[in-house]
């Protein structure tokens, strides 16, 4: 028995000092603010009613309330504000607190509350999963009963997927993500289900209507592997998407039953193919692999080989989108610790009151809330292998202090836990001016000389003068990924690509290029600038590098090639308009059209 008797006194009941709500908010501060604009929306559909929405964490604290002010007054005498606990060992039966016990959503009307003095009131209340599937808290409307709708327990059913569906985004920024539903129309919608993977196919995380519809348990998550739910397997799974051009595919489940899916690939994500036994192996490593011609990137792989198997830790600057990512894991892949983990951190997407437990780990119970065994940290888990800060330079100082202080001991110290001996390597990347940041005091210098074992610039790609090279193998990857031929360039939008100013780097012309590979027909195998959207075809043909660099991807060294490039000047200055080019070469359409099916072959 829990001691309480339904008369009990209102003042009895724990609730939670300034102290301890500051603390629980800025544990749960990523789902306050994910939840936040979503119970606005709610509010502002049932605004007048007479209603409260609250929002708790998994142990029945309160942590928000919105509601309307008349009621608002009313309830805040029977507790219903932040920092009360509506757990039912401290009030009984209630919707906060059932639905905590039950991990389902409920309805508590009028008397059915324990506590007589809460009998004027009718809540509906749904938890909240993380996306491990572990409980995270409650939503709840609350109103009076004589005014409760039934409409309101699907509301709140409704606000609940919608958060959990935004705490399942943010959690998996980096990730790929399958989403799918019985009905392709739901798709894109509330009830879609959503999985992310790892880039070997491991299921890393789950929205409810996934766990339904695949029938996955917690301790799922991170062990399963795509094809234990679906039958195909993983690289089944995104040759079918890459065949499929954007369409949703028809894929049964081991269940049974066919569901639509859709694949929401993140771009920065290496998806690592096993090759077959037949292969020989591969002559060249991962860094050879990056190194397609450029100057300034061949000195800094030749840079990096030089401390391959040292533990000296790398820093990567440069631009957003050129290519730091790709370096990391290349640098990972070509060394000594390849077999062990690679652990890629964006200290830039992580809230500042969650980053110090997810780098260093809590021990069991270290706080309200803590995993009941503990969490090892993104630092404990690159044990052996190599950890990768990308966005170092938007790391918070208190996180700045306990990382230097690991670079300097070579061991951990968990949040509540004792120190724990580490052996990875540090790679760090920011597009961030670190002088700047240690002028204003935003980054420790003793760090930042900690960081720059050896400091790597890598060039952007307006700089680069292997733009060339470049363009052919996203070309062959994406031909690959397609299972069809290289396409070539027309000469257009060959001169166009190398004379834009590509403000977002490799990744965006990565991006540019993968999509109008989409558009190409299957008979097709030039691809023009007409393949490309409105916008992408609007920016390449309006932004210029200075006239100053005129290398073009097809040098002109023979009469042929000059003639050629001639041409494709002649078309790149008309815009891609044929007749326009025709009349400024001073020959007629068909001629053009000839020679560009020519120039196709050669």
């Amino acid at each position: 028995m829990l001691g309480l008797t339904p008369e009990q006194n209102r003042q009895d009941f724990p609730h939670a000092s300034g102290g301890e709500l500051r603390s629980a908010l800025e544990r749960r501060a990523t789902l306050v603010s994910q939840a936040r604009p979503i119970i606005d929306y709610f509010h502002g559909q049932i605004k007048d009613s007479g209603c409260i929405i609250l929002l708790s964490d998994e142990n029945g604290y309160l942590l928000d309330s919105v509601g309307d002010t008349d009621f608002g007054h009313r309830a805040a005498k029977v507790a219903l504000s932040p920092g009360a606990s509506w757990a039912e060992e401290n009030r009984g039966t209630n919707a906060i607190g059932t639905a905590l016990v039950e991990h389902k959503p409920v309805v508590v009307n009028g008397a059915e509350h324990y506590l007589r003095h809460n009998s004027f009131l009718a809540c509906a209340a749904a938890p909240l999963s993380q996306p491990n599937g572990e409980l995270l808290g409650v939503i709840d409307i609350s109103c009076d009963h004589r005014a409760y709708h039934p409409h309101t327990f699907g509301l709140v059913r409704a606000a609940a997927q919608m958060i959990e569906n935004r705490m399942f985004e943010i959690a998996f920024l980096n990730a790929t993500k399958l989403r799918f539903h019985v009905s392709s129309h739901s798709l894109g919608t509330v009830m879609e289900g959503a999985i992310a993977l790892s880039e070997d196919g491991r299921i890393l995380g789950a929205n409810r209507a996934a766990f339904a519809m695949l029938g996955l348990a917690p301790n799922d998550i991170g062990t399963q592997d795509v094809s234990n739910v679906f039958d195909v397997s993983f690289y089944e799974l995104m040759d079918l998407d890459r065949r499929a051009q954007g369409r949703p595919m028809a894929i049964h489940l081991r269940r049974g039953e066919t569901v639509y899916i859709s694949v929401d690939q993140f771009r920065g994500q290496l998806i690592r193919r096993p090759q077959p036994l037949t292969e020989a192996p591969p002559k060249s490593d991962a860094l050879d692999e990056l190194d397609t011609g450029d100057e300034r990137v061949t000195r800094a792989i030749g840079q990096l080989r030089r401390v391959l198997g040292r533990k000296v830790p790398i820093l990567l600057q440069g631009e957003t989108g050129v290519g730091k990512d790709y370096f990391a894991r290349a640098i990972h892949a070509a060394g000594p610790r390849a077999k062990g983990p690679f652990v890629a951190v964006n200290c830039a997407a992580l809230p500042e009151t969650l980053i110090e437990s997810e780098l260093f780990g809590h021990a069991p119970g270290a706080f309200t809330g803590a995993k009941k065994e503990g969490a090892l940290g993104r630092i404990r888990e690159a044990n052996g292998g190599t950890l990768f800060l990308d966005e170092i330079g938007d790391m918070p100082l208190s996180a700045q202090t306990r990382l230097l202080r690991v670079l300097e001991e070579g061991q951990v110290t968990p949040i509540g836990g004792k120190p724990v001996p580490v052996d990875f390597l540090l790679i760090s990347a920011t597009h961030a001016d670190f002088s700047a940041r240690i002028a204003e005091k935003s980054f420790r210098a003793d760090l930042y000389y900690r960081l720059n074992g050896l400091a790597v610039s890598l060039p952007a790609l307006r700089e680069r003068s292997d733009i060339p090279a470049l363009v052919e193998r996203i070309l062959a990857r994406e031909a690959g990924a397609r299972g069809g031929r290289v396409p070539h360039l027309s000469p257009e939008l060959a001169t166009t690509l190398s004379t834009h100013a590509w403000p977002g780097n490799i990744r965006q012309l990565a991006g540019m290029l993968r999509t109008a590979c989409l558009m190409l027909e299957e008979d097709e195998d030039m691809l023009c600038l007409h393949h490309f959207s409105e916008e992408a075809h609007r920016e390449l043909t309006t932004s210029k590098m200075p006239a100053a660099k005129t290398e073009t991807l097809s040098p002109a060294t023979t009469l042929r090639a000059q003639s050629d490039a001639m041409i494709a000047s002649a078309v790149a200055e008309a815009g891609g308009n044929i007749a326009a080019a025709a009349r400024n070469l001073g020959i007629s359409r068909n001629t053009l059209y000839r020679r560009l099916a020519a120039m196709r072959t050669h």
